[in-house]
């Protein structure tokens, strides 16, 4: 059995030779620079972090850990052509985007566009970028988006990510012949995208007072994605296994906003998306949302979701048990394997071992289940955690 096969036999509901394993296929599954620099230290290795996702400042994974900790996923999302140097507060040194502009201040760094906006900034401290430029944040009017339909229906692409799709194609071959499971990332939000284009706080209160906006706003990104789908999947349809989308509903105490909203608003768009996604790509559809997600459940599910990352189970009614009983049998849970948030970053490596074990007694029988720790391994995780958690994994 190769790696995409048991990651498939999981998303059909049925046990493999062994739980299958993700790290570093999303977004939000993998390392953050600062931690892969730790783990690589500690295993001597010589290993410079190409970050893919500086906002987050996630790694991509390097064949030498792919292999170590016996990965079955494969991330496939838009990337830059050329790539340059960048050097943290701390010192460490990462591969970064050369369109990912970063300016060391003396109290923050800060990324600029190639219009010399201020996109992103990250402050002293920090290990993150914080987007700061929305560029519809006056507009009150839906009328108005008209004018920058280019800006709405290009947001989600990354602006560093300026490879061709031929390029793009090249490297979904070889990851798809090497046997794991290919993940794409379509870059795709609706409640992030308003957020990030209107400002967060100027969104939510249009979710309430400016429904025209939203809906249209929407219904641009809509278009937007759907022209996005049917440009890609003739090209990439053979080469890919899953396809991920991304929008977080949820906050650690609730959702982020109300079901009756999200059943409005979102979940005609998404099963729109969903749909054309299936149909072209011949592949399930992952999606991801932190949080407390449990009553939106049901809707991804209707919508034709077959997986959900990363299973928060630290947040509000997000109990693995109950989770697993209700929904188990109707959707793939790809993640919920360690909490990040709680015990990797604090307990003992004998905790981490224990942890572990009890999450896969619950999620591992009868399939249905991809391990990887909740969210990304965050800089406060050691390497001894680590590797704790893959220990526990491979003696289960």
């Amino acid at each position: 059995m190769n790696r995409r096969e048991r990651v498939m036999m999981a998303l059909s509901h049925r046990e493999a030779d062994r739980v299958p394993r993700d790290l570093g296929g999303t977004e939000s599954s993998g390392l953050t620079g600062a931690a892969f620099v730790a783990l690589c230290e500690h295993l001597k290795l010589n290993e410079t972090p190409r970050i893919f996702e500086p906002y987050q400042y996630v790694a991509e994974i390097p064949p030498v850990l792919l292999e170590r900790f016996k990965i079955d996923t494969l991330n496939l999302t838009p990337q830059a052509s050329d790539w340059t140097t960048a050097v943290d507060p701390a010192g460490r040194r990462y591969t970064v985007p050369v369109g990912w502009r970063e300016e060391l201040l003396a109290d923050k760094t800060v990324v600029r566009d190639q219009y010399d906006n201020v996109i992103a900034e990250r402050p002293d401290g920090s290990f993150y970028f914080d987007p700061v430029y929305f560029p519809l944040a006056d507009i009150d009017d839906a009328a108005e988006l008209d004018k920058f339909q280019q800006t709405i229906m290009n947001y989600d692409w990354p602006s560093f990510a300026d490879e061709s799709i031929m390029a793009m194609c090249e490297r979904a071959v070889q990851q798809h012949a090497s046997g794991s499971c290919v993940v794409l990332n379509l870059c795709c939000h609706f409640l992030a995208a308003g957020m990030f284009l209107r400002g967060i706080e100027n969104f939510m209160v249009d979710l309430i007072c400016n429904e025209k906006l939203v809906e249209k706003l929407f219904a641009m990104l809509l278009e937007s994605y759907l022209q996005r789908i049917d440009r890609l999947a003739p090209e990439l349809k053979d080469v890919v296994d899953v396809v991920l989308f991304n929008d977080d509903l949820g906050s650690q105490t609730g959702p982020l906003i109300s079901p009756a909203h999200y059943r409005k608003f979102l979940k005609p768009c998404q099963s729109k998306m969903f749909k054309q996604a299936k149909s072209a790509f011949g592949s399930p559809i992952l999606f991801h949302s932190c949080g407390a997600v449990r009553e939106f459940i049901p809707d991804l599910i209707e919508c034709g979701v077959d997986a959900l990352n990363p299973v928060q189970f630290s947040a509000a009614g997000m109990d693995l048990q109950g989770l697993k009983a209700d929904f188990g049998q109707d959707i793939t849970f790809w993640g919920g394997g360690a909490d990040s948030q709680n015990i990797l970053n604090s307990g003992t490596p004998e905790i981490v071992r224990d942890h572990v074990r009890r999450n896969l007694d619950i999620m591992a029988p009868g399939g249905g289940f991809v391990f990887t720790q909740v969210h990304n391994i965050q800089p406060d995780v050691s390497p001894e955690n680590i590797l704790a958690m893959y220990q526990a994994l491979e003696e289960y």
